[in-house]
Order: structure tokens, then sequence, then C-alpha cells
């Protein structure tokens, strides 16, 4: 049996979009909810899109702790690059 995490449903925002039918449009709620967690996503998504042209994380095999230190240093990195 499969368990959903509970993180959806104790959240105050919904973590996932909502989906039209075909014979069901979405409410203007929800397209205004779909369209605030992709203004909040949006950022996360470039963020890991600019990480994975650092091809060292592929080869990342050590302390989780480093490697979290590392992907940090990465993202100020390419915050920068990207910011000029």
């Amino acid at each position: 049996m499969l368990h959903r995490p509970l993180v959806g449903l104790l959240s105050p925002r919904p973590t996932d979009a909502y989906k039209a039918g075909r014979n069901r449009p979405l409410t203007r709620g929800q397209k205004l909810s779909n369209k605030a967690l992709a203004a909040v996503r949006a950022p996360v998504e470039h963020g890991f899109a600019h990480l994975k042209n650092w091809r060292v994380l592929g080869k990342v095999r050590t302390d989780p702790r480093w490697a979290t230190a590392l992907v940090r240093a990465l993202l100020v990195l390419t915050n920068q690059e990207v910011a000029r």
C-alpha cells in the first residue's frame, strides 16, 4: 500500500497544481492558485536548472553536509553569474 505524505494536507497552500478535465474547466480560484504556485516554483526550478550546469555535482560522493555546502557555494556563484 502506498502512503501519500501529509505535507499537502497540512500546509496552507497546495503542493500540486489543479488540472482541468475534458468536461471540467478550472474555476477562477483554481487558476489563481495555479498562478501563485507557479510564481513560487519558478525561482526554484531556475535554480535547479542552473545547478545542473555544474557537472561536478554528478560526481559528488561525500558527506551530505559537505555536499550541501558545495551546492550553496555553487548557487551563490551561479546567481552572481546570472545577475551580470
